[in-house]
C-alpha cells in the first residue's frame, strides 16, 4: 500500500458500525436478517470494510460476494452512518448502489470483475479471500436465489441434494407402482390410482426439467457507481448468465 492508501485503510478498518448506545446493534441485525451467528456476521463486516477499500484503490469494477453485499445493503439503510460518517467523512467519496441493466454482456463483465476482485484482494491484503465469505465464481452467481420470508408464519425446509432427490423419486415411483398393482389385482376402481400416477409423473417431470426463471437478465438486483470530486469513477452492474444477480463498485482510481 502507498502512504495515502495506508491512511485510508486505517480509517476504514477503525470505522465503527455499531452504535454502542443501542441494544440491537448493526452486527446483531445483520446476523438476524441472514440467519448467521453473531461471530460470522462480524467477520462479514470486516470483509465489507475490505470491499470498500478495494472500491477506492482499484481502477476496475469491484464485485462483492453475496455475504458482503448483504452487509452493504443493510448499511445503506443506516443513511447517516453510510452517507455522512462513511462516504463523506471517511472515504471522502460517494459509493452508489444502482439498479442493474442486466443482459449477457453484463454477466460476462461481472464474472470477470469478480475474478479480478479476488486477484486484487490477494495482492493488496497479501492473503486469500476466506472461502466461507468469498466463494468461487460459480457459487457466487448461482447460490443467490433468496426471498424475503416471514419465519413466524412460514417454515423453511432445506431442499434435498441431488442424491437425496434420486432416492426420493425412486421411493415415490415404487410406492405408486405398488398401489397401482394392488388396485388392479383386486379389480377395484383404479381411476384414482391412475390419476395419482399421472400427477406424480408430472411433478417428477417438472422437478427435473423446470428452469426456475433462470434466464439471463431477469430477476436481478443492483450494482453501484462511485462518485468523487477527484475521480470520475464509473459504475458497473449486471447479472450472471443463469439469471443470478450481483452488485459491484466502479473503479475509483488508485491512491497516491
Amino acid at each position: 500500500m502507498t502512504k495515502n492508501e495506508k491512511q485510508l485503510w486505517d480509517k476504514i478498518s477503525q470505522f465503527n458500525f455499531n452504535d454502542e448506545g443501542n441494544d440491537f446493534k448493526f452486527s446483531d441485525r445483520l446476523a438476524r436478517e441472514n440467519n448467521w451467528s453473531l461471530n460470522y456476521a462480524k467477520k462479514v463486516i470486516e470483509e465489507y470494510k475490505k470491499f470498500l477499500f478495494l472500491c477506492c484503490v482499484t481502477t476496475t469494477g469491484i464485485i462483492p460476494s453475496d455475504q458482503v453485499d448483504q452487509a452493504w445493503h443493510l448499511h445503506l439503510t443506516y443513511t447517516k452512518s453510510y452517507w455522512i460518517d462513511l462516504c463523506k467523512n471517511t472515504l471522502e467519496k460517494e459509493i452508489h448502489h444502482n439498479p442493474t441493466k442486466g443482459g449477457i454482456s453484463e454477466a460476462i463483465k461481472f464474472d470477470f470483475f469478480y475474478s479480478k476482485t479476488n486477484e486484487d484482494y490477494k495482492i493488496i491484503f497479501n492473503a486469500e479471500p476466506p472461502v466461507t465469505i468469498w466463494p468461487n465464481n460459480e457459487n457466487r452467481f448461482s447460490d443467490i436465489h433468496f426471498k424475503r420470508i416471514n419465519t413466524s408464519q412460514n417454515w423453511i425446509i432445506k431442499k434435498p441434494t441431488g442424491k437425496q432427490k434420486s432416492v426420493f423419486y425412486t421411493v415415490i415411483v415404487s410406492l405408486t407402482s405398488s398401489f397401482f398393482i394392488q388396485a388392479t389385482s383386486q379389480n377395484t376402481n383404479s381411476i384414482p390410482t391412475i390419476i395419482l400416477i399421472i400427477a406424480v409423473a408430472l411433478i417428477l417431470y417438472l422437478a427435473r426439467n423446470g428452469k426456475n426463471n433462470k434466464n439471463g437478465g431477469s430477476g436481478c438486483s443492483s450494482g453501484c457507481s462511485t462518485d468523487s470530486g477527484q475521480s470520475g469513477c464509473s459504475g458497473h452492474s449486471g447479472c450472471s448468465g443463469d439469471g443470478g444477480c450481483s452488485s459491484g463498485c466502479g473503479g475509483c482510481g488508485g491512491g497516491d
